[in-house]
């Protein structure tokens, strides 16, 4: 038998054997090969399409966060702002409530003052003329006080004296 003879039942037993090896390949092994593959086109495509889909989640989320850092950066800077201006307005009243106070406390003072003024210068005129009537007195050599008393000559003089002086204060 050559090569070129063929021996039919080896030749036929080769080919039933060869169909039953590639009928199980075909029905068994290849579908397991191809579950397995696809298996592994889906876990490694599932995670690059999980992957996109956190990372655009992680963006949108980066992207709030950035947008309530930005609202939380503008409510800090609104509420600085606010209570600077309260603030420079307490200063404001504060400043106003003091010199309210002092111009109060410098007109009572100067009105204490003037009080205290004419009641000086009451106590001094009536122990002026007392003084000017015993000076005049011992001078005399006679008890003069019955005398100014009734005529109230002290009194007078004073006045005119007032009358006097008055027009040269203004």
């Amino acid at each position: 038998m050559g090569p070129l003879e063929p021996n039919y039942a080896e030749l036929a037993f080769g080919l039933v054997v060869f169909f039953l090896i590639f009928a199980m390949l075909a029905k068994v092994i290849l579908p397991r090969a191809e579950r397995i593959l696809a298996g592994r086109r889906d876990a490694t495509e599932g995670r690059q399409e999980r992957a996109e889909a956190l990372r655009a989640e992680a963006d949108a989320t980066l992207a709030a966060l950035r947008a309530e850092i930005g609202a939380a950066q503008h409510e800090a800077a609104r509420i600085r702002q606010e209570a600077t201006d309260e603030g420079a307005a307490l200063i404001a009243a504060i400043r106003a409530e003091g010199q309210r106070e002092r111009a109060e406390l410098v007109t009572s003072a100067r009105a204490s003052i003037a009080l205290d003024r004419e009641l000086a210068e009451i106590e001094l005129r009536a122990g002026l003329g007392e003084l000017a009537v015993e000076l005049a007195g011992r001078v005399v050599g006679e008890p003069l006080a019955a005398f100014a008393a009734e005529r109230e000559s002290v009194e007078r003089f004073l006045a005119e004296q007032d009358g006097a002086a008055r027009p040269q204060r203004h």
